[in-house]
């Protein structure tokens, strides 16, 4: 799903979107070092001695060093700095255009699709290609963002909206801010919802057992996400989502915490599916903006991916 970007902020915590990890410690005597360690099973005891010497570990809130002995019941705050990513190379993959005007582009991002270059993906993601196709975005935002203000999840299909000037990148990353664009999904979840429309507004945040993914935590951020069924089926139902918040994995944490996963999702789905997909049944299928020059709205829409639509004609009703 889409969420604003922050601008780059310095490497010391406060961190922009808060903690990479964050937990509570209840066992006293061992080393603040040994009990990230601990916890933290893909971090080296050498490189989080390193995190927490360069100051982006806190216990309370506070700098402390290595060899800080835990006394019981604190907070421990882990900060992980952006990767270093190398030059990007712009590739000639081939995009959809939606729209383009002298302010934005408007692109049908695929499912498979990663938006930004990170460790593992340095290369077929949404910013080799924009840059390919406008060289002129790598001043805009910067050379790793290329102009992009929201993100999709990789395997979500859908609008993405680009800016093609500093100011458009400004006015565009204030409206995701200010939550007056509006965003719309499709999404096939397992089950029947037991009404036609709802509200979901539960918090999301880091999940404590599974560091990696997102949950529904009393004290996460703020997430609003509401629905309509647009189609039932046997065993399944079509929802249109338009989430009112933009956090990490907001409707596919939602629509699983009512028992209503979407189907295909590996990470907050059922590990036994009657329908089998390669990516998550999620597609971002309109996004309406205003236009950064003549403050108009300017709506774009993605029509649902041919493979989507061949699963919907073939399910049970």
């Amino acid at each position: 799903m889409t969420d604003p970007l922050p601008d780059d902020q310095p490497q010391t915590p406060p961190a922009p979107q808060g903690p990479d990890y964050h937990f509570t410690v209840e066992m006293p005597g061992q080393r603040l070092d040994r009990v990230i360690a601990d916890e933290l099973a893909g971090l080296s005891r050498t490189r989080i001695q390193a995190l927490i010497k360069e100051g982006l570990v806190t216990v309370n809130g506070h700098l402390t060093k290595p060899s800080y002995r835990i006394e019981g019941g604190e907070t421990i705050a882990v900060y992980l700095p952006p990767p270093q990513i190398s030059e990007i190379v712009p590739e000639d993959i081939p995009l959809t255009v939606l729209y383009e005007d002298d302010d934005l582009a408007a692109i049908d991002k695929p499912a498979g699709m990663v938006v930004h270059p990170a460790y593992g993906h340095d290369s077929g993601t949404l910013v080799n290609a924009v840059l390919y196709r406008w060289p002129e975005l790598a001043e805009v935002g910067d050379e790793h963002r290329a102009g992009i203000v929201h993100r999709l999840d990789k395997d979500t299909s859908g609008v993405i909206v680009i800016a093609k000037t500093p100011l458009a990148h400004r006015a565009l990353a204030a409206q995701f801010e200010a939550r007056t664009t509006r965003k719309v999904y499709l999404a096939l979840v397992d089950g029947n919802p037991e009404s036609s429309t709802g509200r979901i507004e539960a918090p999301i945040g880091r999940d404590p057992r599974h560091r990696k993914q997102m949950a529904v935590v009393r004290h996460g951020r703020e997430a609003i996400t509401e629905f309509r069924v647009l189609e039932l089926y046997a065993y399944h139902a079509l929802l249109e989502v338009t989430p009112h918040t933009g956090r990490t994995h907001q409707i596919r944490v939602h629509l699983a915490f009512i028992g209503h996963p979407i189907v295909g999702d590996g990470a907050y789905g059922r590990r036994k599916q009657r329908v089998r997909l390669k990516r998550h049944f999620l597609h971002a299928a309109s996004l309406t903006v205003e236009s950064p020059t003549t403050g108009q709205p300017l709506t774009f829409t993605a029509p649902l991916p041919a493979g989507l639509q061949n699963t919907l004609d073939k399910l049970p009703r």
